[in-house]
């Protein structure tokens, strides 16, 4: 531990030169100067721990260099000790008006004299210490209102995203609060796997309309880095980086200016098939991002994974709802309607027919003779001649009609709103497009068929539910057998 340094100023040289022996002698260590501008000057140097200073050096003029001294932010609580022959209240005022702590009336006495340095050397150590308990006390009160801004961000990032939201949703959340929490002028999730060299984005702060946007990783070496090293990549630099060498070379060849100063790429792993990367960038002239940016985005992007995890889970687990839905209705031949899915539809618009008194039209179609086909060219060909016939029922409706197949070479057509005049030209339609129709025989042949169509007409006489228009489409259907087949009835 260093002695305590003390500059003696005094403009005695033997007053000045016994006073530094004397303090020597206990243990201080001295610099002796005898004006108020040399002790000023060598302070800078000496940095000492208290000053002794003769009061006719501040009748001299040294009263306005000390006061400019003691204005100094460094030398403000340097204890500054006047000694003076006449009484202190005589030069108390002037002194103390200085910056001076403390008058000392000569002739000194050591006994006084080391007592009141070491009272106020005592006290400038307490006071430091107070001090920086002080400053340490406000650093970790200004840390505490940090982190408690930091956990009130992020818990209120998480409420948002553990609502009942898609993955889709909870990006474009991320994106946009983590953006606005660390202030960055593009904050992106890149979706993409290890050794993958494209990726997609599917939401970007800098363009909330943004969707699945495709992005070469060939000019987003931090993204690559990030997702096989599986850890946050900090860049503060792009333009020093050594990461960037080569893409620095092409933007000077290229003429490209780039807008991007400062990035971050947080990799993140949801499950076997998805992974991606949190792209935090800051532009010129921003402040560059740093560890604790790291940091927060870090924890926001662990916290939300999870919430990430159950909307693909619930994604997936609708999706394949849906499939199995479209399965259970759909014939898996045709990839029409099936017979249980046309009874629940037209049950459906016959309610709504009712309610908003429309009128529903249903065409029962029958290939003319498909048995022919069946046995003289097989069941392969005679399963290729149905789908082509599905295929053309679905290309010439509309969307608010539907096709189903009935059962064997029996199609049906519902015509929602639709009169039987329309119906009935429209049936007529579909005979023409059947009969032009060229359909796969085998290898090198083409077959020609026809199509006989019976059509009825909800509401009608007798006909007040589905199997009721049912049977009356299939009644027209015979009797266009029955009159030769290829033509229309009602």
């Amino acid at each position: 531990m260093r002695a305590p340094r003390i500059i003696v100023a005094d403009r005695d040289p033997a007053v000045q030169q016994t006073l530094s022996w004397v303090l020597r002698e206990h243990g201080y260590d001295v610099r002796g100067v005898v004006s108020c501008l040399a002790a000023v000057d060598a302070a800078w140097e000496f940095v000492p721990d208290l000053m002794l200073l003769d009061a006719q050096l501040l009748e001299e003029g040294g009263a306005a260099q000390l006061t400019a001294f003691k204005g100094d932010p460094q030398w403000a609580d340097l204890p500054v000790l006047v000694t003076s022959t006449r009484a202190p209240e005589d030069v108390v005022e002037q002194a103390l008006g200085c910056g001076a702590t403390d008058v000392v009336r000569k002739p000194l006495r050591s006994g006084e004299l080391l007592a009141r340095i070491g009272a106020n050397l005592r006290n400038r150590t307490a006071f430091d210490t107070t001090r920086r308990q002080l400053q340490s006390a406000e650093s970790a009160l200004a840390q505490a209102r940090e982190e408690a801004q930091t956990g009130r961000t992020l818990m209120a990032i998480m409420r948002e995203v553990s609502a009942d939201l898609s993955s889709e949703e909870i990006y474009h959340v991320l994106v946009r609060r983590v953006a606005r929490a660390i202030g960055l002028f593009r904050c992106s999730v890149v979706l993409a796997r290890p050794g993958e060299t494209t990726a997609v984005i599917p939401a970007a702060f800098d363009d909330p309309t943004l969707r699945n946007m495709p992005l070469d990783l060939e000019k987003y070496p931090e993204v690559r880095v990030a997702l096989e090293a599986g850890r946050p990549v900090l860049i503060p630099d792009m333009m020093v980086h050594p990461l960037f060498a080569e893409l620095r070379t092409r933007w000077e060849r290229e003429g490209t200016v780039v807008p991007t100063r400062s990035v971050i790429a947080l990799p993140f792993f949801v499950d076997r098939q998805q992974a991606g990367v949190f792209l935090l960038r800051r532009g010129v002239g921003e402040p560059p991002l740093d560890e604790e940016d790291v940091a927060f985005a870090d924890a926001v992007v662990k916290a939300a994974v999870a919430s990430i995890q159950r909307a693909h889970l619930l994604e997936s687990a609708r999706a394949d709802n849906l499939r199995l839905a479209a399965l259970a209705q759909t014939d898996p031949l045709t990839q029409v309607l099936n017979r249980r899915a046309l009874t629940d539809r037209l049950t459906s618009e016959l309610d709504r027919a009712r309610r908003y008194a429309h009128s529903v039209a249903v065409l029962m179609l029958d290939l003319d003779h498909f048995k022919l086909v069946n046995d003289t060219r097989g069941h392969l060909v005679g399963d290729g001649v149905l789908q082509d016939a599905a295929e053309i029922l679905r290309s010439a409706v509309r969307s608010a009609d539907f096709v189903a197949r009935y059962g064997g070479e029996e199609f049906v057509v519902v015509l929602p709103e639709t009169s039987i005049e329309g119906a009935m030209v429209f049936a007529e339609r579909l005979r023409e497009c059947v009969s032009v129709a060229s359909f796969a025989g085998g290898p090198g042949v083409s077959l020609t068929l026809s199509v006989s169509i019976g059509v009825s007409l909800f509401p009608g006489p007798r006909i007040t539910s589905v199997d009721d228009l049912l049977a009356a489409a299939d009644a027209a259907l015979y009797r266009a057998k029955r009159d030769g087949r290829n033509c229309v009835r009602y």
